[in-house]
């Protein structure tokens, strides 16, 4: 192990964190006017208080909570952050500001993800593949989020740029858009075209197609259970996690079909011009995951798993 430190003795970093992203990221309390909103919970806040205790490392984290997901990767490109992250997917346009310039980079990967749908039991033979997706089927997604995009992809609503697919229909504050198959129309993880920014339902072209309704932007994955939950919407895109973790606290109202083949990593972003910093975390980061050995799952069966890493560290084994 390095015997420097990340970072100068004395120094603390801000990190903004995804509040609503649980188990992963996401505050104690989801009321942002209540102390526990800045309560750093979950997968990556046990991440990131393993990385304090480690010797010679210096890393200390001011916590801040972050209600609004989109572009939050771009935080440590603004003042006052150092990092950021909330169960961020790893993704170069991701990388980048509206003009094209390179403003953060991701550290490594530290957690996997894969993207499911999140249904009613009663639906789970009749959403059970993204193929039983129609346009009768209403499906809710949080904007900027790989699940959106995916899904996207996987229904063909976009194509391998983002362009939505001639003849959609897209709901907006002012008034109801139609695509035309040029990038005008465009919708992907790291660029999304200024007129379709406020989105609220998309209407497909084609009856294989399902609908997309957009929900969560600033209470995050709440509105979208309470939404499934209502009958508003019939399914959820998103990561497996997220979804089995809702399945499992539901009492059974919940099911996860539709597991995707692709898999994504996650990890941090910081300021491009931090390369020192982040090839410091890095290191720590992979060991604390043993390579990428210890990831969610582990972490689900025994939370105390970074620490017990980090304690080998500390004993310089």
């Amino acid at each position: 192990m390095s015997a420097t430190g990340c970072v100068d003795e004395g120094r603390t970093l801000n990190l903004g964190f995804y509040a609503f992203f649980a188990p992963v990221s996401y505050s104690a309390d989801e009321n942002p006017a209540l102390p526990g909103f800045g309560d750093h919970r979950g997968y990556e806040a046990d991440l990131i208080t393993a990385l304090e205790t480690m010797d010679e490392t210096n890393l200390s984290f001011d916590r801040h909570p972050v209600a609004e997901w989109s572009g939050i990767w771009l935080k440590p490109s603004a003042t006052g952050y150092d990092m950021a992250g909330g169960g961020i997917t790893i993704l170069e346009s991701r990388t980048k500001d509206e003009a094209g310039s390179k403003v953060v980079e991701f550290t490594a990967g530290h957690i996997t993800f894969r993207q499911s749908l999140l249904v009613r039991s009663e639906d789970t033979d009749r959403i059970a593949a993204y193929a039983d997706l129609t346009n009768e089927i209403r499906v809710g997604v949080l904007p900027a989020t790989t699940g959106e995009v995916r899904l996207l992809q996987i229904t063909g609503l976009i194509d391998s740029d983002g362009v939505l697919v001639e003849g959609t229909q897209i709901e907006t504050p002012d008034g109801i858009l139609t695509a035309d198959g040029t990038p005008d129309y465009t919708i992907s993880a790291g660029y999304v075209s200024p007129a379709l920014r406020l989105r609220s339902h998309l209407h497909p072209p084609a009856p294989s197609m399902p609908q997309i309704v957009y929900l969560g932007e600033l209470t995050g994955e709440t509105e979208l259970l309470n939404a499934l939950r209502n009958g508003d919407i019939d399914a959820i895109a998103r990561g497996e996690i997220g979804n089995r973790d809702a399945s499992s606290i539901s009492d059974g109202a919940f099911a996860v079909t539709a597991l995707d083949t692709a898999i994504e990593l996650g990890g941090f972003t910081l300021n491009v011009n931090d390369a020192p910093l982040r090839s410091c975390i890095d290191e720590r980061i992979d060991w604390l995951t043993d390579s990428m050995q210890i990831g969610y799952a582990q972490w689900r069966e025994d939370p105390s798993v970074f620490m017990q890493r980090a304690r080998l560290w500390n004993d310089g084994l």
